[in-house]
């Protein structure tokens, strides 16, 4: 990983050493192990730097100072501001929709309520302990490109957030078809209220003092929101239990 020479090689007899090809190999991966460590440093410092003082201030200078790079070397790996918060919440989303992905991986089977048990659960592990989730909802209300002024519109420009929606409408759906939620339901609508709900929620606590809350003190928060919103597409006469999240 360092790239200085080995020592030992002007030891070894020349059968030992690798061809010209097998050289220029290594260090064609060396520097591309090189190039991604260095665009994850950028990423990880940008989230850093995001938590710390909020999207709108952060700019490309605070980021190549964080990272230790010149800011020609910085453009050299992102075209701008935008396309490092963009990557930011691919990545988030990315993984996400990994995770959703295990529901399919042994053969799907899953009724709607216990599909969105196995979302919710998710999105606790992977969100409940860190700032993630304050980054990535600043980041995407900065932007304001993930969430369309009408859900029926094509507005959304991340194939993994247009996975997740979709997702979860299929869950919806479900359990509309199993007779749990209001046949009457939106499932368009009832997504687009779910994310605005959470995304309220953290734009509140993000404006707190950091010693006044805590990104668990929000997932429990949006818990028994997402609780008791998710009861309110019951059916009428279903009982809580049916439909509650088991958290």
């Amino acid at each position: 990983m360092s790239g200085k020479p080995d020592a030992r090689r002007a030891a070894c007899p020349e059968s030992a050493l690798p061809g010209l090809g097998e050289v220029a190999m290594g260090t064609g991966e060396r520097r591309e192990r090189e190039r991604q460590a260095r665009r994850r440093s950028i990423l990880d410092c940008t989230r850093a730097l995001i938590a710390e003082q909020g999207v709108e201030r952060v700019s490309m200078e605070d980021i190549a100072g964080r990272t230790e790079l010149s800011k020609a070397t910085l453009y050299l790996y992102f075209p701008s501001k935008e396309a490092i918060l963009n990557e930011i919440c691919e990545e988030s989303a990315r993984g996400f929709v990994e995770y959703l992905g295990q529901m399919s991986a042994g053969g799907g089977g899953l009724t709607g309520m216990a599909a969105i048990r196995f979302l919710w659960n998710g999105y606790m592990r992977i969100f409940g302990e860190s700032d993630e989730i304050i980054v990535v909802f600043r980041i995407r209300n900065y932007l304001a490109n993930w969430l369309p002024a009408d859900p029926r519109q094509t507005e959304i420009k991340s194939p993994y957030i247009d996975s997740i929606l979709a997702a979860m409408r299929a869950m919806l759906e479900q359990c509309k078809a199993e007779g749990l939620f209001d046949p009457a339901l939106n499932c368009d609508d009832a997504v687009r209220l779910l994310l605005a709900t959470f995304s309220n929620i953290v734009r509140n606590s993000a404006r707190l003092p950091p010693d006044a809350g805590s990104p668990p003190e929000m997932i429990r928060e949006m818990t028994d929101t997402f609780r008791l919103v998710i009861r309110g597409f019951a059916r009428e006469g279903v009982e809580h239990s049916l439909v509650d999240i088991g958290i």
